[in-house]
């Protein structure tokens, strides 16, 4: 660790947590809190209770609009690489730890975490009660909040102002500008990019070669590319916001195989004419149980989303999976047409990899629609 960082360890500012219903949280600033550049920052917080992957967590494009805090106490002990980014860079509002290691240890490292952090111009605090700050929001719900250097007057008017995710698109913040291609196997498909995940998009390579596309691509562009499928991939925010994706969504099905994953799911759904609602903390971690229906088997996954289905809004589509915590739908599979869809992430990262057969459900779909 640099001299400079170590001073810094040393003088941490205070820094404060303010939730929009008036409670109060104090640490120490971290990040780009630590150094000044940047005194505030606003969003919905919400808790992973992920043990590890937290670089894996903190660029995964779902988390726009979000504040993490992390319920795992030690994060940052084995550090910052390349290979474990999620995207070109975070997109989260900000990170909330109970221990911020300022040692790292694996041979990997290329970095601290906090040194990623204020690359990313992301803010965050350490030393905060994270257990006291979930269970106050497993009884209260996720909801907007303030942090970083300034006064708690001024916080709590911030989160006072700050939105949240209801009713918010942050699939436009998130997408790909471009189209590219990722070469892979002999089946060719169309990836939507809501917020993909890397991890997502080296698992559905070793089936396929993908070409992956804006949010707001036509389709009529997915389908002039003549794909064997299409996938709709995670991502932020509420997709009761995200009419005209639901659009194209609704007129691709019939014509392609569609797999859906988390965000990519509720919207298939909406366009199948089911419902969307909010939960009121979600799903955010590696370690939701998860009940297959149609075997009785039951799978540790990963998830992370807000939002959930809503039961008995669907008439032309068979629940596949079901949460074992609260009930919620977690797959869907259609009677009529070639699409399914679930809410957890098959393709882990981090997380365990009961759910990667999924993959191999999707080629199979595609070989048999070819």
């Amino acid at each position: 660790m640099s001299t400079d960082l170590i001073a810094s360890v040393k003088t941490r500012p205070p820094g404060m947590l303010v939730l929009s219903d008036g409670s109060v949280f104090e640490g120490e600033a971290i990040g780009s809190f630590a150094n000044g550049a940047k005194q505030i920052a606003t969003g919905e917080v919400v808790f992973n209770t992920a043990m590890s992957g937290y670089q894996e967590i903190i660029t995964d494009p779902s988390y726009a609009g979000q504040i993490i805090a992390f319920t795992y106490p030690h994060i940052g002990n084995y550090g910052i690489t390349e290979q474990a980014k999620e995207a070109r860079h975070p997109f989260c509002r900000g990170i909330i730890v109970r221990d911020l290691a300022t040692h790292p240890s694996n041979w990997a490292a290329q970095g601290s975490l906090e040194a990623f952090l204020v690359a990313n111009n992301i803010g965050g605090l350490t030393g905060i009660d994270t257990r006291r700050l979930t269970r106050h929001v497993r009884e209260a719900g996720a909801m907007p909040c303030a942090m970083g250097t300034k006064e708690e007057a001024e916080l709590y008017l911030a989160a006072q102002v700050e939105q949240g995710t209801l009713g918010s698109d942050f699939v436009s913040e998130v997408t790909t500008p471009l189209p590219y291609t990722i070469d892979g196997g002999e089946l060719r498909v169309v990836a939507y990019d809501f917020g993909v995940k890397k991890t997502m998009l080296r698992r559905l390579s070793s089936i396929a070669t993908i070409d992956v596309v804006p949010s707001s691509t036509p389709a009529q562009a997915v389908l002039a590319q003549e794909p064997d499928g299409v996938l709709l991939s995670n991502g932020p925010g509420d997709p009761g916001a995200l009419a005209p994706i639901v659009a194209n969504v609704r007129e691709l099905l019939g014509r392609v195989p569609i797999f859906g994953i988390c965000l990519g799911h509720q919207l298939l759904a909406i366009a199948l004419g089911g419902t969307t609602f909010k939960l009121a903390f979600g799903h955010h971690g590696a370690n939701q149980p998860i009940r297959r229906i149609g075997t009785g088997r039951v799978m540790i996954t990963s998830e992370n989303h807000g939002f959930a289905v809503m039961d008995g809004t669907i008439e032309n589509a068979d629940v596949t999976h079901v949460n074992l915590n609260d009930g919620v739908i977690e797959g869907l599979c259609c009677r009529d047409v070639p699409a399914f869809s679930v809410q957890y992430h098959p393709e882990a990262g981090p997380g365990p990899h009961d759910a990667s057969y999924l993959f191999g459900e999707f080629r199979a779909l595609m070989e048999a629609h070819r």
